[in-house]
C-alpha cells in the first residue's frame, strides 16, 4: 500500500513551517536565532521542535525507532491529525465502533467528516464483517480501541489482523490501556501494516496524564507527516523535562498492583445488593452494571468517591465506569458499596 496515495493533495504538497531549530542543530554559546528573550530563566528559549531527546528515549523503551515515533499534546492530537492528513472535510468518511472513546467521533465533526457507528455485540464482541461493510469507496480511516474505552475488554488479535489486512484505509488502532492487559498489542508488529497507526499515552500507566503527552507510532512516512503538520512547539519545554525524568522509573509495580486490585475490585463488588453485573476488563477499570446508575452516583458523590456514570451509553445502559485507585481507595469503594441497598 503507497501511503502518499490516501494523504490529502493539500498535505501531500505542504511545505512546513521551519522553525529556527529546524535551521540549525548543535549547541552553541550565543543564541540570535529565534526573537527569544536572553536571559536565562529556564523557560526563555523555545522547546525543541521534534522532541529529539525524549522520541529516543520512547525508542528504547517501547522498542521503536524514533523515526516512527510522534509526540502530541496528548493523543487527542494525533486523533485530529489523522483526520487532517486523511481526510477531506464533507467527503471523505471513517468507520468506528460503539462504545468506545468518545474524541474519536468529536474530532470526525470538527473536521467535517462523518464517522459511521458500527455497534459492537451484546457481550462487546467485534464483528469485523459488520465493521468492513459499514466503510465504501469514501472511508480512509477505521478506529479501533483495545482495551476498548468503556467497555474494557481487548478484541481478538487475529480479529483485529484481519481488518487491518483487509481495510483499505487508515487503521487508528488506540492502545492507551494496553499496559494492563495481558496482550502485547501491535506495536512490535508497525512494519508489517504500513497502514496501521497505534495510539499509546503516558496518561494512564505512567501516571502523567497533567502533563498531557500521547504517542502515535506508525510507519516513517506516517510519522514524519504528521510532524510536517503539527503546529511547531506542540510540546513544551517543562512538559518535555519532566516526562524525561518520569521515564527513567520502571512501571511494573504499579501497573501489577492495579491488575491485583482489579481482580480484588471486581471479586468484592460483585456481591453488592446493587451490582447486577461486572464485565470482564484488560484496562485500568470496571464497567459495572448497577440497579440504579444515577441514585448510586450520587450517593457516592454524597461519599467524596466519583466514578464515571456511563449509563447513557449506548449498550452500557445501567453501567457505571469504576477507575481502580489505590488499596485504601479501593477500600472505601467496596464498604460504600456493600452499604448500598437494592
Amino acid at each position: 500500500m503507497d501511503i502518499r496515495t490516501l494523504l490529502r493533495d493539500n498535505i501531500r504538497s505542504l511545505a512546513p513551517y521551519s522553525t529556527a531549530r529546524d535551521e540549525y542543530e548543535g549547541e552553541l554559546g550565543i543564541y540570535l536565532d529565534a526573537n527569544e528573550s536572553p536571559y536565562e530563566n529556564g523557560y526563555n528559549r523555545y522547546p525543541d521542535p521534534h522532541q529529539k531527546a525524549l522520541k529516543r528515549r520512547i525508542a528504547e523503551i517501547k522498542g521503536i525507532a524514533p523515526e516512527k515515533i510522534f509526540v502530541g499534546n496528548g493523543s487527542d492530537e494525533p486523533i485530529d491529525l489523522v483526520f487532517r492528513l486523511f481526510c477531506e472535510p464533507g467527503r471523505h468518511n471513517a468507520v468506528s465502533i460503539v462504545p468506545t472513546y468518545g474524541m474519536y467521533k468529536v474530532a470526525a465533526a470538527i473536521n467535517d467528516v462523518e464517522m459511521r457507528e458500527v455497534p459492537l455485540g451484546a457481550d462487546f464482541s467485534l464483528d469485523a464483517d459488520r465493521l468492513l461493510a459499514a466503510a465504501d469507496s469514501n472511508t480512509r480511516l477505521l478506529f479501533l480501541c483495545s482495551p476498548n474505552n468503556p467497555t474494557g475488554n481487548c478484541f481478538p488479535t487475529a480479529t483485529i489482523e484481519r481488518i487491518i489486512r483487509t481495510f483499505h484505509g487508515i487503521v487508528v488502532l488506540d492502545e492507551a490501556y494496553i499496559d494492563f492487559a495481558e496482550t502485547d498489542g501491535f506495536l512490535g508488529r508497525l512494519d508489517e501494516f504500513p497502514n496501521l497507526v497505534v495510539l499509546q499515552t503516558l496518561s494512564k500507566a505512567w501516571g502523567m496524564a497533567g502533563l498531557r503527552l500521547g504517542l502515535a507510532f506508525a510507519c516513517e512516512e506516517i510519522a514524519r507527516t504528521m510532524g510536517r503538520v503539527k503546529y511547531p512547539y506542540n510540546i513544551n519545554v517543562v512538559t518535555q523535562r519532566i516526562v524525561l525524568e518520569e521515564l527513567r522509573h520502571g512501571i511494573v509495580g504499579q501497573v501489577d498492583e492495579i491488575r491485583r486490585e482489579r481482580r480484588r475490585m471486581a471479586l468484592a463488588l460483585a456481591p453488592a445488593p446493587t451490582v447486577r453485573r461486572i464485565y470482564p476488563s484488560d484496562a485500568n477499570f470496571l464497567l459495572v452494571e448497577v440497579s440504579d446508575p444515577q441514585t448510586i452516583y450520587e450517593r457516592l458523590i454524597e461519599a467524596g468517591v466519583i466514578v464515571r456514570d456511563r449509563s447513557r451509553v449506548p449498550l452500557c445502559e445501567g453501567c457505571l465506569r469504576i477507575t481502580v485507585g489505590t488499596p485504601e481507595e479501593n477500600d472505601r469503594l467496596i464498604e460504600i458499596f456493600k452499604n448500598l441497598q437494592a
